[in-house]
């Protein structure tokens, strides 16, 4: 991801610049037009770091995403999932001939004559959802996560299976509480890699949590006290501001 500093805006290349650059990338990619200005997004990430850092300082999405304005960042979150999809689809996965590239980076076709198989990219549904019970919200953690982090439950849809089920599913098998109401809230795409973020507000039937310790690190129940002082260092940080968890949060502490 690259950023010009003094505007907290992504570096566009006009036509010239970019010309070179072209032969170079991994894939290129049409993200779309606006005023008759076409925008297309080149992935260099398989160039050395000296090319890149020529045209800016370099920095990841989920460092900048949330300092860009809402059209910069829903263009790199396109131009991000898109190259991801275009690395993992160079080869056929009917037939195992590489693929190429068609409809100005929107679709790849098997090579093989034989085959011709037609790609498209793909998005993997997630379910998140914030738990409750009485005046308390249920947040946990993860391992992996950084020190301090904390934020609602979310797992992967399953095949066959819906949304709401998929909640139920997942607050089951990572705390082991039955839940009594599932509620729609909101939505949010989420570039890494390629998922979609389907949020969902859900009532525990009791607060006595099982923890799988397979999944989770650990989880608890938070009063509005208790987020509203968070010190967001490495006792207690709530997620990014610019995630959907942190929606989610956000919104339970503005219900008194």
């Amino acid at each position: 991801m690259v950023r010009q500093e003094d505007h907290n805006a992504i570096l566009t290349l006009n036509r010239a610049a970019a010309a070179d650059l072209i032969d170079l990338a991994r894939s290129v990619v049409l993200l779309g037009c606006d005023a008759e200005v076409a925008h297309i997004a080149i992935d260099l990430s398989s160039q050395p770091e000296e090319l890149i850092t020529r045209l800016g300082p370099a920095i990841d999405l989920r460092t900048v995403g949330p300092l860009l304005p809402q059209r910069d960042a829903s263009l790199s979150a396109l131009a991000r999932g898109m190259a991801y999809w275009h690395e993992r689809h160079v080869f056929c996965g009917r037939c195992g001939a590489p693929t190429v590239s068609e409809q100005a980076g929107h679709q790849r076709r098997c090579s093989n004559a034989e085959c011709g198989a037609i790609f498209f990219p793909r998005i993997d549904p997630a379910v998140i959802m914030r738990v409750e019970y009485g005046d308390k919200v249920l947040l946990a953690r993860q391992a992996s996560w950084a020190p301090g982090m904390h934020s609602v439950l979310a797992g992967f849809v399953e095949l066959g299976e819906r949304l709401e089920d998929s909640v139920r599913r997942e607050v089951k098998e990572e705390v082991g509480l039955d839940l009594v109401d599932v509620r729609y809230f909101a939505s949010q795409p989420w570039p890494f890699p390629a998922s979609l973020m389907l949020g969902f507000v859900a009532t525990a039937a009791d607060d006595r949590i099982q923890l799988n310790t397979d999944e989770l690190e650990t989880a608890r129940w938070f009063t509005r006290e208790e987020l509203l002082n968070s010190p967001e260092n490495d006792v207690l940080r709530l997620s990014r501001k610019d995630s959907i968890s942190r929606v989610l949060i956000e919104d339970w502490i503005r219900r008194e």
